[in-house]
């Protein structure tokens, strides 16, 4: 029986030399709501007819995303690479904004704050769908799976 979705995701942390604790608390927000629902679909067909749940290991190599998919049992299934090009500009715009959205959390008035926030979740709505269309024909993700997803991605992203 099908049961498309993501049961455990782990970020490789050897490619993340140094996290805040925002950037710590949006990981594991990402994760915590990543894993209470998602909807992850592998489009290639596999052999002996697996559906799913999925275990996901997610790292950076050589300049390219790479997502490690495997069964429940935790034996391989396939890997799916990804150029970060495409991404690139999304996770730098997305990091830019985060910072204003933490120093204003920490200096600004409310009305300031929402205008940032607004500007934080539409960013990251538009690196969603990129990520999704980067999928497609790939991976098979709602939205909401592509968000956290893409949360998860510029944590790999973090270098100092």
């Amino acid at each position: 029986m099908a049961d498309p979705r993501i049961i455990d995701i782990t970020l490789d942390d050897k490619t993340i030399l140094w996290r805040s604790a925002d950037v710590e608390q949006e990981r594991r927000i990402a994760i915590f709501d990543l894993l209470e629902e998602n909807r992850f679909a592998p489009v290639r067909t596999h052999p002996d007819g697996y559906a799913g749940p999925y275990k996901v290991f997610l790292r950076v190599a050589d300049g390219r995303l790479v997502i490690e998919i495997r069964r429940a049992d935790d034996s391989p299934l396939e890997a799916v690479i990804l150029g970060l090009a495409s991404l690139k500009r999304a996770i730098r715009d997305y990091f830019a904004i985060c910072e204003s959205y933490y120093q204003a959390i920490r200096q600004a008035t409310p009305a300031q704050i929402e205008t940032v926030d607004m500007a934080r979740r539409a960013i990251h709505n538009d690196a969603a769908e990129l990520l999704r269309g980067r999928l497609e024909g790939k991976i098979d993700v709602d939205f909401d799976t592509a968000r956290r997803l893409f949360t998860l991605i510029c944590v790999l992203h973090i270098r100092s």
